[in-house]
């Protein structure tokens, strides 16, 4: 196998945050302390922080300085219309809505357009996404490629769509159960951060425009999709990033963005849309939940900065440095031997934990068993995307079904840890990996969330022996 590389950074650090290694004992009575729960534990006490990549990432000289152009009017500032220019030259759309995050987004999206009892086609909802379908007391229906419930298969765009499940889908309605929306996740982050191609994108907008059903993108991450699509689809290999990610926005009646991800700010979100009439349908809520229209819950330095970090997530030198380093982790793991989800994404690796720890039964979370072990070993925080996040509840037998994928995701900033760091986080999961036979408990749950969805947020665990 070829060594592992990582392109050098292509930015240079100005300023500095001291990290410290807790010691064993500390990071023993965290755990206790945390109830086994990587988002219980405090930032103090994590070395290496790989919770996830929303609004943890460092922002850029350009935008600290764009900070001093806020307008803090409540009505109409300059700083919401800067914003507007900056997604109408880059992304195409008119109307837009500010927001404080990207759960937000979905909150005002689903609570407006979505009843009961209706059904939401998607690729792969994520954990908030369903949890705010659920609450419209809505259905998701995941209708993404078979390759992306087969972690070792290395299949270029695992985020795709299977036209044949949305088709089917979309045949039903309106005879039986109603679809206000198909949303499509680009990357699909439920399914290891894998890309949609433009070719499946395109399709899906035919098949949603012949029967008048708005498609709109989850587009946290359309910068990173946009990438994978120069790479690895033919016909846009001589594009840009820029212009592959408006052909992308063109198969999209509206978007959803946690700006937290690809924009590259530590908060804010956004929903953006085709028509004013779907602008109209949107804003009670927005005003309702968020602030008013022209600011939706973020301050205006906070729109100049945004309007920054756009422009910049598009940058391709940028863009190949991200990715590069989120495959050197992955490329160093595989050389180690450790399962993961191939091949590897833009934001994140993704462990395969049912294959990491065999041994331990699903409804015992080994997901979140590896978070624990993983914190153990060096203080390093992921999250357990398995059994614990994404378990369900037949609607009709009431029994509970566990998700087809068992993963433990190390999510990484963007621009704010070396490739040094990243082979310290191979170093340790390697380790891990290695002594993985002693690990002989499972986890269980205390505690829950009365809201469905949201359990590995706020669940209390403890230790069982197998």
């Amino acid at each position: 196998m070829t060594k592992p590389q990582a392109l050098p950074e292509p930015f240079r650090i100005k300023m500095v945050e001291p990290l410290a290694l807790p010691s064993r004992d500390t990071r023993e009575t965290a755990l206790r302390a945390s109830h086994y729960n990587m988002f219980q534990l405090k930032s103090r006490d994590v070395y290496l922080d790989l919770l996830t990549d929303s609004g943890t990432g460092a922002m850029s000289k350009a935008q600290w300085a764009a900070l001093m152009n806020g307008d803090e009017s409540y009505a109409g500032a300059d700083s919401f219309y800067t914003l507007k220019k900056t997604l109408q030259e880059l992304l195409g759309f008119d109307h837009f809505l500010p927001m404080h995050q990207g759960r937000a987004a979905e909150h005002v999206v689903f609570s407006s357009l979505a009843r009961e009892g209706d059904l939401i086609p998607m690729n792969m909802p994520f954990d908030t996404t369903r949890a705010h379908i659920f609450q419209a007391r809505a259905q998701p229906l995941s209708c993404v490629v078979e390759e992306a419930y087969q972690p070792e298969v290395d299949a270029p765009f695992k985020g795709n769509v299977d036209l044949s499940k949305l088709e089917a889908a979309l045949a039903q309605h309106p005879h039986s159960r109603r679809i206000p929306l198909v949303m499509v996740t680009v990357t699909n982050n439920s399914g290891g951060g894998q890309p949609v191609s433009l070719e499946n994108l395109r399709a899906c907008a035919r098949l949603t425009r012949a029967r008048g059903i708005p498609l709109f993108l989850d587009a946290a991450r359309m910068a990173e999709n946009a990438y994978f699509i120069q790479q690895r689809e033919a016909s846009c290999r001589n594009l840009t990033c820029a212009q592959i990610l408006r052909r992308m926005m063109d198969c999209a009646d509206a978007i959803t963005v946690s700006c937290k991800k690809d924009p590259l700010v530590n908060i804010g979100g956004l929903v953006a849309m085709r028509t004013e009439a779907l602008y109209y349908q949107l804003a009670p809520r927005t005003i309702l939940h968020e602030g008013y229209l022209s600011y939706g819950g973020l301050a205006g330095r906070d729109l100049e900065a945004l309007a920054i970090g756009l422009r910049e997530m598009v940058d391709e030198e940028y863009l190949a440095h991200r990715v590069s380093q989120v495959r050197y982790l992955g490329d160093l793991l595989t050389e180690a031997g450790v399962p993961i989800l191939r091949p590897v994404g833009g934001h994140a690796v993704f462990i395969d934990a049912g294959a990491f720890l065999p041994h331990i039964p699903q409804r015992c979370y080994p997901a979140d068993v590896l978070s624990v072990e993983l914190y153990r070993e060096g203080a390093i925080r992921g999250v357990g995307l398995g059994a614990l996040a994404f378990e369900d509840t037949d609607p009709v037998t009431g029994r509970k079904k566990l998700p087809r994928l068992e993963l433990f995701r190390l999510a990484i900033p963007r621009r704010a840890y070396t490739n040094h760091h990243m082979a310290y986080v191979a170093k340790c999961v390697a380790a891990v990996h290695q002594r993985r036979a002693s690990i002989r408990h499972g986890l269980k749950l205390v505690q829950d969330s009365p809201v469905p969805g949201l359990s590995h947020f706020v669940a209390r665990l403890e230790p069982t022996p197998l």
